[in-house]
This record gives structure tokens, sequence and C-alpha cells, in this order.
């Protein structure tokens, strides 16, 4: 209390400073205000008086003020004084209630702040102090302790319900407004005694940037009204619009009292810009200049998102920009008695209030009687008017939305007052109830009105969110219906189900075109991110979504993009198969090269007792023919699908054949070079080379490379690879050589096998012999280290499935070079040139004939 007395005596030196006149004489006890206080346009005694405040003239004069002339007068709003009238029904209905206030009788000061700050400040302090001519400033506070107004309803616009929420916040005196959203007003740090009847727009923003969103509007306009409530609800929107990824082409502010030229621009600013969805958190005041502005040639095609201030307003339907025009606003509702009690005016009862003479007089023309010379009009009312007859927002009580909030604010006071008498002074007088006793127990009201809608207060002094979704729908020129959707938002706003125009589906506002498939957004230096460039996904990777957000995505391994780069398909799997042409061609060599060697076979066993045969170790002949057969056939197993067996089996394989050929030539030609050295006197080397000898060399040679390949399969053994990193369009199923030391000791024994073949049939080339053997045999490894030579960087550089027809062509190649080199020449003389197939030809002692 103490603390309350300190604030009251500071707001009073305050009232008295700013009011007192120069004859206030300066006199330490009291001081006489200047002027009369403001009157209320409505009131009625009782034991509590509630205040109300209310906008119902408001200034609509664009332009500076010269003063050589009269201000125009301001405008009444209609609605605003249904809002007023609303009030006092609901006390009048409270009051004939016997189960709240009993025995208890509520009255109301309802002032018109003229949507002005100062008006409204006027009328705050006025509530705090009361309206004595006389201010006593004493040492004592306890007859300024007490406000005049236990509790206040208003105001209806946010920039005037701040200011006096500022100053009455020092009393604790609770306001409770039933239209200003500013969200703002929910810090109770600057406001702790303000609530509200009416959702913030804090959650009002965050719905309207969902609803944007999910129409697709990425590229839209805003306007606002310059005042606390349209900078502070437009700065929710864009932040909640921001999070949404909506960009803003432009975001301007008009206030109705600016200078006509400002309105220009801000038209202009329209009509010049590329967004076709603009979202107004404006008054109506502002925007009803604004669309008149905008209605002159050319008339843009717009799609209006609005605020609840004016989503509702049905003079703006004759507006056909305003088309399709959505927004959310409060939820309507009926209020059982409303109507009867508004339409119950006569022209007696309106003499009794200005206000209520002023809406009589401008409703039907004409001056009521006794006022002809201090009214504009010149007909005096003859008694015939009638006001159910009237079409206008004080009649229109077919959607009561924030007259709903009106009525619920005044029945939370009601509340607050009784719970302060019946619950807490335990039948003490209730003269001594306080204002902060009151401001408690609205922090703790939990009613439900007669017209079912429930009332509480969150820690905040802010309701639970409700909402309506408006959209207004036009079937000809002039005709349009509101179509409305319940909406909750508790949290995050949450769209269920929208029913809209089809004119809201039809326009697009973006800033780029969405991306097609197959193309991501590249975002255009020095813009917004919502303006962009479509290019085409990266090799590899694809979009299969349309829209502004569409990014490219990396296929799988395994896949790759098709021709449009909106799928991933797999990727084609390449090795040699059978009926690939290649494949083809080296399966009809490899089957010629086998019959080649069978065939020589044949005419060897055919002639096995012929003086040739026999001279060139017949036994060595066959099995060097049965080697080669195998080194042919094997390169069949390098064709086909790898497998695990077959990619052990083609490396081992060829290992082994290859080496058993090589230790054939080996054996034949270390036997021809033996056998001319035993001819020296006393040489006895041969019976190390008997057929015994030859034999096991050829298995012994063999049987190393048999180790070598166990210990390669052993170990780590080739397997079925895919390979994806040759080609990122297919993949290469190959075989891996799993360990590639065995795979070139394989190849290295078989080399060295051949380089010493080589070096000792060219030891023997000169021999003399008219058939000298070892010079085939030197030709034939001639061929093999070349073959196999260039096979070693063709096999390393070629890809894919030429790797293993490299590997094929190198043994074939070298499989004929043996078999034609070693062979053709004895099958042409046994076949063409018996003659020459006996054993003195064979010795020299007939001269040999060119072949």
């Amino acid at each position: 209390m103490q603390i309350t007395s300190s604030l009251v005596s500071f707001v009073s030196v305050l009232w008295m400073t700013v009011f007192r006149p120069a004859g206030c004489k300066a006199n330490p006890v009291s001081c006489r205000l200047w002027t009369e206080p403001q009157m209320p346009g409505l009131s009625m005694n009782g034991d509590f008086i509630i205040g109300g405040i209310f906008t119902i003239h408001y200034y609509t004069s664009s332009g500076e003020h010269t003063y050589t002339t009269q201000p125009p007068q301001p405008h009444m709003d209609f609605r605003e004084l249904r809002f007023a009238r609303a009030m006092e029904f609901t006390i009048h209905e409270i009051n004939n209630r016997t189960d709240l206030l009993p025995g208890i009788t509520l009255g109301y000061q309802i002032h018109d702040s003229c949507s002005a700050v100062q008006m409204a400040i006027k009328v705050a302090f006025q509530f705090a102090n009361g309206v004595g001519p006389i201010f006593n400033y004493t040492n004592s506070c306890s007859k300024s302790a007490a406000a005049a107004v236990p509790a206040i309803v208003g105001d209806s616009t946010s920039t005037p319900s701040i200011s006096m929420a500022r100053m009455l916040g020092l009393f604790g005196i609770p306001q409770v407004s039933h239209y200003a959203t500013c969200a703002c007003l929910s810090d109770k740090n600057q406001f702790p005694a303000f609530f509200r009847t009416v959702p913030s727009d804090h959650h009002q923003a965050a719905a309207l940037a969902r609803m944007v969103k999910y129409f697709g509007w990425t590229w839209i306009g805003a306007v606002r009204s310059d005042s606390d409530y349209g900078n502070n609800g437009m700065a929710a929107f864009l932040k909640a619009a921001q999070e949404e990824g909506i960009c803003v082409e432009y975001s301007e502010a008009y206030y109705r009292t600016q200078p006509h030229s400002k309105l220009e621009r801000v038209a202009d600013v329209i009509r010049r810009s590329t967004a076709r969805v603009i979202v107004a958190f404006a008054s109506i005041g502002d925007m009803r200049f604004l669309l008149e502005e905008l209605a002159k040639p050319p008339s843009p095609r717009l799609q209006w998102i609005g605020s609840e201030a004016w989503i509702t307003q049905s003079e703006f339907l004759r507006y056909n920009m305003c088309a399709g025009a959505i927004g959310f606003v409060v939820p309507r509702s009926v209020i059982p008695g409303l109507r009867e009690f508004l339409l119950d005016l006569s022209s007696t009862q309106a003499l009794k209030s200005p206000l209520l003479t002023e809406f009589w007089e401008s409703s039907f023309s004409c001056s009521l009687k006794g006022r002809t010379g201090s009214s504009e009009f010149l007909r005096e009312c003859d008694g015939s008017e009638d006001i159910r007859a009237l079409q206008n927002p004080y009649t229109d009580t077919s959607q009561l939305r924030i007259t709903n909030m009106v009525y619920k604010a005044t029945y939370a006071i009601a509340h607050a007052i009784h719970g302060v008498i019946c619950n807490e002074t335990k039948g003490t007088f209730y003269e001594v109830v306080s204002i902060i006793q009151i401001h408690d127990q609205l922090t703790r009201v939990n009613f439900t009105t007669k017209n079912g809608y429930q009332v509480n207060f969150d820690s905040n002094g802010d309701p639970a969110a409700v909402y309506e979704l408006v959209n207004w729908h036009q079937f000809n020129v002039s005709c349009f219906v509101g179509y409305v959707i319940h909406l909750i938002i508790t949290g995050e706003p949450t769209i269920n189900c929208i029913i809209l125009t089809s004119f809201a589906f039809m326009i697009v506002s973006v800033c780029s075109e969405s991306c097609s498939t197959g193309t991501r957004k590249a975002v255009q230096k020095g813009r917004p991110v919502c303006c962009f460039d479509c290019i085409p996904c990266a090799e590899g990777e694809i979009s299969n979504m349309t829209g502004c957000l569409s990014l490219c995505s990396v296929c799988p391994p395994e896949f790759w993009p098709n021709t449009r780069q909106d799928s991933c398909l797999p990727k084609p799997v390449e090795f040699l198969s059978w009926d690939d042409t290649l494949g083809i061609a080296l399966t009809v060599f490899s089957v010629a090269g086998t019959f080649v060697a069978v065939c020589v076979a044949s005419i060897f066993y055919k002639h096995r007792a012929s003086p040739i045969v026999r001279a060139n170790n017949s036994e060595l002949s066959f099995l060097l023919l049965f080697s080669l057969t195998l080194c042919f056939l094997c390169s069949l197993t390098f064709i086909g699908r790898p497998s695990e067996w077959s990619c052990m089996l083609r490396h081992t394989a060829f290992g082994i054949t290859f080496v058993l050929c090589i230790s054939c030539v080996l054996g034949k030609t270390i036997v021809v070079l033996m056998a001319f050295r035993a001819t020296l006197p006393g040489s006895n080397i041969m019976k190390w080379f008997g057929p015994p000898q030859q034999r096991l060399s050829v298995l012994a040679f063999t049987l190393i490379q048999v180790l070598i390949c166990v210990l390669w399969l052993k170990l780590a053994p080739p397997f079925p690879f895919k390979n994806l990193k040759h080609y990122k369009e297919r993949i290469i199923l190959e075989c891996s050589l799993g360990s590639a030391v065995g795979f070139w000791a394989v190849l290295g024994y078989i080399g060295l096998l051949a380089i010493l073949c080589f070096v000792l049939a060219f030891l023997a080339r000169k021999l003399p012999d008219n058939f000298n053997e070892a010079k085939f045999i030197t030709f034939s490894m001639l061929i093999f280290c070349a073959v196999w030579i260039t096979f070693i960087p063709a096999y390393v550089s070629s890809p894919g499935k030429f790797t293993v027809a490299v590997e094929i062509f190198a043994i074939l190649a070298s499989s004929f070079g043996l078999i034609i080199c070693i062979f053709a020449p004895k099958c042409f003389i046994i076949i063409f040139r018996p003659e020459q197939n006996t054993k003195k030809h064979l010795i020299g002692k007939v001269p040999s004939k060119a072949l």
C-alpha cells in the first residue's frame, strides 16, 4: 500500500504539472484544473464503476495541418459504438443475475479515445484520479489511494492501449482490452496490469506465415499501419515468414494522417512489384485509404492476406481487387439479447447521450428536436425513423466477433470483483476492496460465459488463441461470401483444413519459377534466397521434386541418373559376356585353336612311327599338344559373368596350363641341346636326359606353379568384384586378383621359364641339322615373350571388359604362336612333303629343299 501511495503521489504531481494552467495558484495544498474534465459518453452509477474506452471516433484526414482552416471533424465508427453498447448490455445482464455479485450493482463510465494517444492518457488519468476539479496535494494520500474505477475495458487499438497500460500499471489498475493485439503487450515487466480477451498477434503472425507457405507463395509484399499494431505485428510476421523460407519483396508502412504523397508512393510500389500476394497488417482506416488509392487505374490483380483488424470489414467488399482475400479472425459468436438491446433505442433515449445523438442524426440524416441550430442537418427528425430498418455496422449482429471479446472482458472484471468480495473479504464491507485484489483475481479467473465461451488468462494475461479462417468468394462483380474454418492454435500453428476460392489456388507469387525435376536452384547473387536460377544437377545427381527448395541428391553407388536426371536407375553391369561381339570372336578363336591342337595331335598320332615325329620326342610333343589344348580352353573361363569359382579357376588354370606348356617346350629344348652335346667323344650326358628325367622335369616345373597357385588361393584368392570407380555410369564386373603378389608370381614364373627356354633355344639354333627344332622353339619363345611383354601395359591400361579381352588375346596369341612355330613345319612335311619325312633327310644326308 505504501508503494501504491507513492505512485499515486507521483502521478498526481505529474497531473498537476501537465494540466496546471497559469491561473493555478502556487498553493502547496490545492490546485484547480484549468479545463473541464472529459465527460463519459455513456455512464451509469453503481456500487462499482467499471471504466470503458473505445475508439468511437477517428480522424481520416491526410496531409499536414496548415492551421489556416478548421480541421475536419472526426468520423464516427458505428461498429465501435456497438462495442461500447455491448459493454452496457453486459453490465445490465450482470446486474440482473443473482449468482454473480448478488446485491451489488455495477456501473460504467464509457469514454471515446478518438484513436488518439493524448485522449487515451487523459481518460486514463481520470480513471486513476477521478474527475474532481480541485486537486488536494497533501502529505496524506489516503484519499488518493483508491482509483476512481477498479478496472477498465479497452482500448480498441494497440497504441492507445500501450500508453494507458504504462500509466495504469503504476497503480496496478487492471486493464482488459478486447481488441489490442500487439504482441508487445504480453510483456508483464512493462505492462503488469494488462489483460486481453483477444489473442496476441504473435499467434496470428505465425498462422499467417504458415498459411502463405501452405499455398507456395514465397514472394510476397507487406504493408502495415505505421503504428504499434502494424509495426509489431508485421515484425512478428516477417520473423515467422523468414523461418518458413518466405521472401518479402518490400515492406511499406502508412498511417492515415500522413501526407497523401506517402500513400501514393506506397501504392506505386505495390503496382510496380512482381509479388502478387500482399500481407496487410493494417487498421481499418489505413486500409480504407490504401484500397481507395489502389482502386485508381491501373488496378493491380492481387491476393490479399489480411489481419483480423480489417479482414471482416464489410465495406471493403466493394473493391474487386479484394476478391479471394483471406485472413484469420477471432471466432464469430452469438450473444442472446444483444440485438434487441441495440435496437431498443428511441430518439428520446438518444438525446440523453451525445454519442447516441450523433449516431441517430448520422444514421437518419436529420437533427433531433432542439438541435437544429447546432446540427449540420437542416431537416428535423419527425419520429418516423425506424432503427430496425437501418443496415449499418451498429445493427449488424450477424458476426459478433470483437463484440464477444467486449462481452468476455466485462464478465472477467465482474468475476474478479465477485471473487474478491465473496471469496476473500469473508463478509467484510466491499468498500475496502482494492485494485490489487481485483488484479490478483483476474489472473485466476476461469469461467464460462452464458453464450458458452471459456474465459481465462495465461501468465502473460493472454487468452488461448482461437481463430477462424475467412475467405472472400466472388460469384459476380459485387457478391462475396466469406467461408470460415475453425483453427485452434496450441503452440505451433497448424492448418488442418482449408476450403478456399479457386482464385487463391490460381494465383502464383514467386520470385523465380519452381525448378523442374533434374535441376537445382542456384541463388542469384545479391538477391533474396527466393530468387534463383535453375541449373542442371551435377553428374551422378538427381532431383525428383519440383519447387523452389529442390535440391540434387547423389544416387547410390550402384545407381545412375536417367537422361532427365529425375530418377536413379541401376547401373548397367558390364563384363565380357558370351553374346557380346568381342566375346563371340574370342570364343571362335579359342575353339579354333582347340580344334587345331586336336588336329595336330591326330596327325602326329597317325604318323607317330614316322621319323619326324619320333625325332622330335613324340611323348613331349603329345604332352605339349595336350597342354596347348588346355590353354585354348582355359581362355573360355574368362568369358561370362564372373563368379567365385570362375575367378579362381581362370587364373589358376591359365597359370598351370601355361607352365605345363612351357615346361614341355623347355624339356624339348634341353633334349635338343643335350643330344648334340652327347655326340662329343666320351660324353655320357644323355643318360641324365632320358624320358623319365624329361617327365620328372615337366612334373617338377608344373608342381612349382601348382604350389604357387595353392598358396594364392589359400591366402587371398581372386573373387568377383564390382568396379564402381573406373566408369561413373556403369559397373564393371570383374575378378579381383585378391593378392596382386600371387598373380604376378604366377606370371613371373611363366616368364622365367619362357626366358630360360628362349635362351636355351637360342643357343641351339645353329646346331647342324636339316630340321633343327631349336630354331622353331626360338621363334615360338620370341613370339611368346613379345606377347606377354606387351600384355603388361595393355592389361593395366585397358578399361572394363577389355582388360579380360587383352588377357584372353595374350593367351590365344601365345598359344597360336607355339603351335604354329613348333608344329606347323612338321605337319607341312608330314602332309605335303612326305619324301622329306625320312631319317636320312633329318640327319642331313640328303640335301634339303627350300620350304
